[in-house]
């Protein structure tokens, strides 16, 4: 198991604000004491603005530079089109292991599926996912199923990926939260799983499985993983029912398909963070 990540995405903040750097510190030190996997630890590759620009417009490179918010939840950091960058760096890194057969995930901030092919939003400042699977798209992936279990809706990845040719996405998701998406399937290739705030245990895990196995009917030869942990029953942004379990089993029925796969951090707000993406690691690598 390869994760990539730079410590550098740990140096910018807002006090309060619920996507910090503690998510990746506390991470970090977990992955780096546990000896149950075997990791190998690499960093983001570079990143041209040429695959960026598959999936945003021109003017998002340069709204990043720009010393003013984005909306109420997005801040503007000094750097952060460094490290937005960075974190699409570490997509396009994760495409090319998981194209040498490496299981891989990527410990990477900011998060990226809700940034919209114009617009920075929702902690997210340019999509990570979307420009890797386009990535993929232009260098000889034919199906590539996007897979998405961050407990709020992948509105960016979707606003990009719509009817793309060759492209899948399949979003298990709350509905109604924000953004305020995702209540129905679009186009011909986004499909939408909504689970009510609330749901029971059972049932959140019953609609995972749901669309699982329409990730597996589409046939990808290559799967791309929004990894969102907020769906945990004490994650403070929402209302799941998912334990440390459940994300593990998530990882192992996504193995299972034995189709190339990589995986990026999204969401995931819990002080619990760490162990939820181990259990996540650990059903990717089969144990």
């Amino acid at each position: 198991m390869i994760i990539i990540t730079d410590e550098q995405c740990l140096d910018y903040s807002q006090a309060g604000h619920p996507e910090r750097p503690q998510r990746i510190a506390g991470t970090l030190e977990l992955l780096r004491k546990q000896t149950d996997l075997a990791l190998a630890w690499t960093a983001p590759a570079k990143c041209e603005d040429k695959a960026i620009l598959r999936a945003h417009a021109p003017q998002m490179l340069a709204r990043l530079e720009v010393p003013e918010n984005f909306d109420a939840d997005t801040p503007f950091f000094e750097n952060i089109s460094v490290r937005a960058r960075a974190s699409v760096g570490a997509g396009l890194e994760a495409l090319r292991l998981a194209r040498s057969g490496k299981d891989v995930f990527s410990l990477m901030r900011p998060p990226g599926h809700h940034a919209t092919r114009e617009k920075s939003m929702g902690f997210c400042y340019l999509n990570n996912i979307a420009i890797t699977v386009l990535e993929a798209g232009a260098t000889g992936s034919k199906r590539i199923a996007v897979f998405d279990f961050d407990v709020h809706h992948g509105n960016g990845t979707e606003d990009i990926l719509l009817d793309q040719p060759g492209i899948a996405f399949f979003s298990v998701h709350q509905f109604p939260a924000y953004p305020m998406s995702g209540s129905k399937n679009r186009g011909e290739n986004c499909f939408n799983y909504p689970v009510a705030p609330g749901t029971a245990r059972e049932e959140y895990r019953a609609t995972l499985a749901r669309a699982l196995d329409d990730v597996k009917r589409f046939q990808p030869d290559l799967m791309a993983v929004s990894a969102g942990f907020d769906a945990y029953a004490r994650d403070p942004l929402a209302e799941g029912s998912l334990l440390a379990e459940d994300f593990h089993w998530i990882g192992e029925s996504l193995q299972k398909m034995g189709v190339p796969m990589f995986s990026l951090l999204e969401g995931g707000y819990s002080r619990d963070l760490p162990e939820l993406i181990f259990a996540y690691l650990k059903g990717v690598a089969g144990q």
